[in-house]
């Protein structure tokens, strides 16, 4: 099952539950992962980490955010502290992290080190981008489904959304990262008229 609550709060679940950039969550104290891809507040929320967050959770982060999940309880074993390119098989579960930056804007540098993942799980390959400009680096992702921004200011906007979605080429794209800070219904229309007919596109986000 899949849902996005907003911006890029993605829940992939099946025998467990795969959150990724949760925020406005409410406690259920359900997670066995959350993929954190980079420290702003509206992808790194401490609060909604710990509504979800329970003895047993795992959480994979960048590390600027390191220190920050030790603090919240998570124990050293559960912190898994990651770069683009790395590889990991939790067995239920396996990933690889992929580059998420800015090519001509300043909010999300290169050197950060921040992150996209490409999760393998249950038959499926997911790949969420992050907050991300369209790398051709990432366009040898082979995924069932992509999950990609598509606001603009401090991502991709819906055009370049687009273009890079129909060069990656997945099955099936679902647009995220718009209505809450920027992006709105028409970058959304935007989008999925200039996405290829044969890709499809799942709206679960709606501002």
């Amino acid at each position: 099952m899949i849902s996005v609550n907003v911006q890029s709060s993605i829940l992939i679940s099946g025998d467990i539950k795969i959150y990724f950039d949760p925020i406005q969550m409410e406690k259920k104290h359900d997670a066995d992962y959350i993929f954190i891809t980079h420290s702003h507040y509206d992808h790194f929320s401490k609060e909604d980490i710990l509504n979800i967050k329970n003895d047993n959770t795992v959480i994979v982060c960048p590390d600027d955010v390191y220190d920050e999940c030790l603090e919240m309880g998570f124990t050293k074993e559960n912190v898994y502290n990651v770069a683009p390119f790395d590889e990991y098989d939790f067995g239920v579960i396996s990933f690889k992290t992929v580059p998420a930056y800015n090519v001509s804007k300043p909010f999300h540098p290169k050197e950060n080190n921040w992150l996209g993942y490409v999760l393998y799980f249950e038959g499926m390959t997911y790949y969420i981008a992050g907050d991300t400009d369209g790398l051709d680096e990432n366009l040898n992702i082979s995924a069932d489904m992509a999950f990609i921004p598509i606001g603009g200011t401090y991502t991709m906007d819906a055009l370049e959304a687009a273009r890079f979605v129909n060069k990656l080429k997945p099955n099936v794209v679902v647009p995220i990262h718009y209505g809450m800070v920027v992006g709105n219904e028409k970058d959304l229309d935007n989008f999925i008229e200039n996405v290829d007919s044969d890709i499809k596109v799942n709206v679960f986000l709606r501002g």
